[in-house]
């Protein structure tokens, strides 16, 4: 187990070093890096709406996959627009958390060590094993999802639409004081 340990040390060690050194290569690009461990740039920001995805949102976005040379593996046209209901579907890990991230309308270019990607199983077609990624995405929309706005109740309201009683709290009970004995060997 140590020894699996040490190794998978050693591979995200050497697989952020790549990552470091592409930064390097690129002074011109601002790369964020994110407490998940992978970093982004912003090919296009959206600095006007602010809103992000969140939990049941239906996110639509393009998507292209490179290896960390640069190289495709999936293109644009290769994957076709893509829909995710958010956090409640499963895609890439670093997927998951980078969309959350995005405004409608940005372009995103994200640094994937393979952790965060497809791990040591690959995706079991053009992936392999502890590759690290290099995705851009292109959040085209983001809206709540119909079906759970028609099943869901608002806040405060039971299943029925009424607003449940305030609870009342109940009275401490008062506890009998007893006598307390003396002692009487020693007064």
């Amino acid at each position: 187990m140590k020894k699996s340990v040490d190794r998978n040390k050693k591979i995200i060690a050497n697989e952020e070093e790549v990552i470091k050194k592409i930064i390097k290569s690129n002074p011109k690009t601002k790369y964020f890096a994110t407490r998940k461990g992978y970093w982004f740039s912003y090919d296009e920001k959206n600095d006007t709406d602010l809103a992000t995805p969140r939990k049941g949102d239906i996110a639509y976005f393009n998507l292209e996959v490179k290896d960390i040379k640069g190289n495709i593996i999936y293109s644009e046209a290769d994957l076709g627009p893509q829909t995710y209901y958010v956090d409640k579907q499963d895609i890439m890990m670093g997927l998951r958390d980078g969309i959350k991230l995005m405004h409608k309308n940005e372009i995103v270019t994200f640094l994937f060590p393979s952790h965060i990607a497809y791990g040591y199983h690959g995706d079991n077609k053009k992936i392999g094993t502890n590759q690290s990624l290099i995705c851009t995405v292109t959040l085209r929309n983001f809206v709540p999802d119909p079906a759970a706005a028609t099943t869901g109740t608002p806040a405060g309201q039971n299943a029925a639409g009424q607003t449940p009683p305030p609870a009342t709290p109940k009275p401490l009970a008062v506890k009998p004081t007893t006598k307390v004995k003396k002692d009487t060997i020693n007064p």
